[in-house]
């Protein structure tokens, strides 16, 4: 077995952007050019084969991303020496439906690439990409791709960096030419121009600086140099004493700057061209941290949940997160993320996320993609998969010497709903398998049953995130399923305080039932990160302890379902400060049920309201379509944002998620199928006061029918 490479010579990083701007085709290619693969493959080729990180037979016949998929390679260095250094590398989807597997990839990872379209440069899933990096802290190296389309622009995308994502964009790179002119990039760090020969450019051809390009070189080293000073002091006290300052010292102030995640260096190339990849490659050595240079927190549950430090040391008890589940046809595949420590396959671990419950790793692979390579042991820094481990997204293992969890990733909500049934009775045990899996492996997919009607509710991230998975029911689990019409998620506020005087009392034969609550509801600032808020005001013991949660569970069943139109209430904060109790007759029951009419009757007095969520939309078309894309975004009740011009007209605007449903079939006849848009879920609005009415009347005839029939 190859001698293991030192952990400061392993990079984790992941590969993320808004959809179609080649995230998997930038994959590709570093792993043709690092010699894992030995063909380049398409993600929309002609050979049908499709690209090696799309194994999903969904991915290769949409041509997107689906789920994330792990590989590593090695990289020796195309500049000069380099010395071996590992790269693990999670290629993640475009499209925001699947923006979990870009979450639970960030979180795992040490560095990124931020790939950017050179035409179309920052888009709607750039700025979403860029926030989740931003939560994890992840240094990043911007990519501008796709330098040999038309309009590509490589200084505009940098300042499209500075002005929508607030980043400290550095040009580390002169491209020579662009568009159909892209012959190659210069270093001006080095001062060298870089040509990539062969058919694949697999021939990295080191030149002089072309004459033409000399005193765009110099000007594009002095504003590197003074850029990076901006942000880095020992870089910054060499070029006030105007020292001579060599590749290495820039090299080192880019690499300290980019780590403390004050500034991004911004690459460019073309990775369909097979232009710019090995000097990339290059720059995730030099500027993108290794395991030791970021800091990983833990609560120690032994102690309070006191912050801990969580070294990546191979000689400290093994810690580990779980950050993504899959099933394959031998069984379930956990990856883990390995932070301190060591594991050996055939050894015992123990799920710290929930009660120290004992886990045998049976064994452990390597993965690259579908592919995997057996493995006897991992240690801190790497990224593996265990075979027949039961876990969840999130949770953390130990070699129970210690008590740590990590934290977790950050869940986005579930923004539409469906009614699904199998179309065949024969079906419900895989239709009940299938569901179960699928939940597993995505927490934002989620289900439930509806109390009233009995059926099953799947709720996701849009309607390509739930076609996906009726999709996959039938394929692999021979599944057909039907389903009713998308149901949007909507909630319920309140917008005024108002007051909770309830007494529960009941006198039957035997014990009776007392309790009063004192209190009142409010909104919760507009700020607030939770949904709900309980507030415990009580003084003097009005209320005995004990009965306390019982107001609190109450409140929240209260919450569970609003009266307008019977979807949860949000944004709320119920304070109890007052009440009663009787020595023989209150318990539990009674304050619980105290709490909820309580809640019930200050809720008709708050002036509740029903919040509908607003989806940020992002559409391209050609020109001579922009009036017929914009009168459709009206009819809608859309806001435009923004409009960017240009062969292509690119129109951001805000749209209730009610009125998108069928768009895709009306803006492909609007603008003859050149058309195109993304969306993402933006913040919760007020409904108009119309709709409101309209849907509470439906509600209010909904639940008269049920009652009839009952």
């Amino acid at each position: 077995m190859a001698a293991r490479i030192p952990l400061d010579r392993i990079r984790n990083i992941g590969i993320s952007a808004h959809i179609d701007s080649g995230k998997t085709t930038l994959t590709e290619r570093i792993l043709y050019y690092t010699g894992r693969i030995h063909k380049i493959h398409e993600v929309r080729g002609k050979d049908g084969v499709g690209a090696k990180m799309d194994s999903m037979d969904l991915e290769r016949e949409k041509g997107i991303t689906i789920q994330s998929a792990a590989t590593y390679c090695v990289w020796n260095g195309s500049q000069e020496q380099l010395q071996p250094h590992n790269i693990n590398i999670i290629d993640t989807p475009g499209h925001v439906d699947f923006t979990i597997e870009v979450e639970r990839a960030l979180r795992v990872l040490d560095g990124a690439i931020l790939v950017l379209d050179s035409g179309k440069g920052v888009q709607s899933q750039s700025i979403t990409v860029d926030r989740q990096m931003k939560r994890y802290r992840v240094p990043r190296i911007a990519f501008v791709n796709k330098m040999d389309n038309p309009g590509a622009n490589y200084e505009r995308v940098s300042d499209m960096l500075k002005q929508k994502l607030g980043h400290h964009p550095v040009n580390v790179q002169v491209p020579m030419g662009a568009e159909s002119e892209f012959k190659g990039i210069i270093d001006p760090i080095i001062g060298k121009a870089f040509y990539f020969d062969g058919e694949d450019g697999a021939t990295v051809r080191e030149e002089e600086i072309p004459a033409e390009y000399a005193a765009k070189t110099a000007e594009a080293r002095h504003e590197i140099i003074h850029r990076v000073a901006d942000v880095d002091d020992q870089l910054a006290e060499k070029f006030l004493r105007e020292e001579p300052i060599s590749a290495e010292d820039l090299r080192a102030a880019i690499r300290r700057a980019t780590l403390a995640l004050k500034m991004t260096p911004v690459m460019c190339g073309s990775a369909i061209k097979n232009k710019g990849v090995q000097l990339l490659l290059d720059a995730i050595v030099y500027f993108l941290p290794n395991p030791t240079e970021v800091v990983n927190e833990g609560h120690d549950q032994n102690n309070k949940e006191e912050k801990i430090i969580v070294e990546s040391d191979p000689t400290k008890p093994f810690i580990g997160l779980a950050f993504k589940l899959q099933q394959d046809k031998y069984g379930q595949l956990t990856y883990f993320r390995v932070y301190q420590g060591k594991v050996t396959a055939g050894e015992t671990i123990y799920n710290a996320s929930n009660e120290m419950r004992k886990v045998r790793v049976p064994r452990m692979f390597r993965m690259h993609s579908e592919d995997r390579e057996e493995i006897e042991s991992a240690e801190s820094g790497d990224i593996v998969a265990f075979y027949g481990v039961e876990a969840s997204s999130g949770e953390t293992f130990t070699d129970g010497k210690v008590n740590v969890t990590l934290t977790s990733m950050h869940v986005p909500a579930a923004v539409i709903s469906l009614a699904v049934a199998p179309k065949d009775r024969a079906a419900e045990a895989n239709f009940s398998k299938a569901l179960n899996r699928f939940t597993k492996e995505d927490p934002t997919f989620r289900v439930h049953q509806d109390e009233e009607s009995q059926q099953t509710i799947i709720s996701g991230m849009g309607e390509l995130h739930l076609d996906i998975y009726m999709e996959r029911m039938k394929r692999e689990y021979a599944c057909e399923v039907v389903a009713g019409k998308p149901q949007v998620a909507y909630r319920e506020t309140v917008t005024r305080r108002a007051e909770i005087n309830y007494t529960h009392k009941k006198q039957t034969g035997g014990s009776g039932q007392y309790a009063r609550v004192l209190g009142y509801i409010e909104p919760l600032p507009a700020d607030a990160v939770e949904t709900y808020e309980f507030v415990d005001d009580v003084s003097g013991g009005s209320i005995p302890r004990e009965f306390i949660s019982s107001c609190d569970k109450g409140f929240r069943e209260g919450v569970r379902k609003g009266t307008m139109i019977g979807f949860p209430v949000v944004s709320i904060r119920c304070v109890v400060n007052d009440g009663a109790a009787h020595a023989v007759d209150s318990s539990e029951m009674a304050f619980k049920t105290a709490a909820l009419m309580g809640f019930r009757e200050a809720y008709a007095k708050s002036a509740p309201t029903i919040l509908e969520p607003i989806m940020k939309v992002e559409i391209d078309a050609p020109i001579e379509f922009q009036g017929a894309v914009v009168g459709q975004v009206n009819q809608r009740r859309g806001v435009i944002l923004e409009t960017v011009g240009g062969d292509n007209v690119s129109v951001t605007c805000e749209v209730p998620l009610n009125a998108m449903f069928g768009y895709s079939t009306d803006l492909r006849s609007a603008t003859q199928g050149k058309g195109t848009f993304t969306m993402e879920f933006a913040r919760y609005a007020v409904v108009p006061k119309q709709e409101q009415e309209e849907m509470g009347k439906k509600y209010r005839e909904k639940l008269a029918a049920e009652a009839g029939r009952k």
